[in-house]
């Protein structure tokens, strides 16, 4: 699934080639998305013209001109691509699974906008399309979700209130919308190891200084990752063609077996099953 780094450069690509430009034609090839679309989608979005693209945690928003929005959840397997007028098979590709061809049978939302056209194109069918009428509705939307990394609300009194008497693991509470948005299973596994905590350890257990690991970590390790493009465990790409780099700094994630990079650490990286997601850690040197 891609994660907050990953969507915030679908966001960035987006933004580059439809802002500001007007929506000609709304195709729905296939409503039956997580969220059936609903029959009216289509009149909804026509004529309206992007004035942004924008994003929270893993959602994409279509910022218009008459202030309602339109939000677009990859899910687990849904890509966007752009395609240009008059230039047959040739996709310019913001998507997170990249393949040499475009499976058209996965094809369920094509938005129009003249001179370039988005493709919604998803083979599992987790993702999903939304229009929002206002900026109440919007956030009303938003509210059962915690903030987000780069959130002044991320912040220390937030952990600790939050971490009270919670028997649960940190990495779970990680994964968890409701406390952080927009952190997945890659980096929930590279913020700990940098940390230094185990990811089993029961939150209530947690240091302040500890918090404040949690807090400065996820903020570099996602910055750090939308720097170098997302991370490409398949093929990702952005419109520009360029693949994400991050997956080269991973320091644990799909590292099993692998010796610790930690300097003078002789431990090996360890995989378990917490919440049912693969975790990586080393079981030496992350306490």
């Amino acid at each position: 699934m891609p994660e907050l780094p990953e969507v915030e450069i679908v966001k960035q690509s987006l933004s580059k080639k439809i802002e500001q430009k007007k929506i000609k034609k709304v195709i729905i090839k296939n409503r039956n998305l997580r969220f059936k679309i609903p029959i009216k989608f289509e009149k909804l979005l026509q004529n309206k013209t992007i004035k942004k693209v924008t994003r929270f945690s893993k959602y994409l928003i279509l910022n218009f001109d008459d202030d309602s929005f339109c939000l677009i959840h990859l899910g687990m397997s849904g890509t966007i691509h752009l395609t240009k007028k008059n230039v047959l098979n040739k996709f310019t590709n913001t998507s997170f699974y990249n393949s040499p061809e475009l499976p058209k049978k996965h094809n369920h939302v094509e938005i129009q906008f003249g001179d370039i056209n988005v493709i919604y194109n998803d083979p599992r069918r987790f993702g999903f399309f939304k229009f929002i009428e206002n900026k109440q509705a919007l956030i009303k939307r938003f509210s059962h979700l915690g903030p987000e990394p780069f959130s002044k609300n991320f912040n220390l009194k937030y952990i600790l209130n939050y971490f009270i008497d919670k028997k649960k693991d940190i990495k779970s509470f990680l994964l968890d919308q409701k406390f952080v948005s927009g952190i997945g299973n890659i980096y929930a596994s590279e913020i700990l190891f940098l940390c230094g905590i185990n990811p089993k350890t029961y939150a209530m257990k947690l240091s302040i200084k500890d918090c404040k690991k949690i807090i400065s970590y996820s903020k570099s390790v996602l910055n750090k990752a939308i720097a170098k493009g997302g991370s490409s465990i398949r093929d990702f790409k952005n419109t520009e063609g360029q693949s994400g780099n991050f997956q080269k700094e991973f320091k644990v994630y799909q590292k099993e077996n692998f010796d610790c990079p930690r300097s003078k650490c002789t431990g090996k990286i360890n995989k378990i099953f917490i919440s049912n997601r693969a975790t990586f850690f080393c079981n030496t040197c992350q306490k």
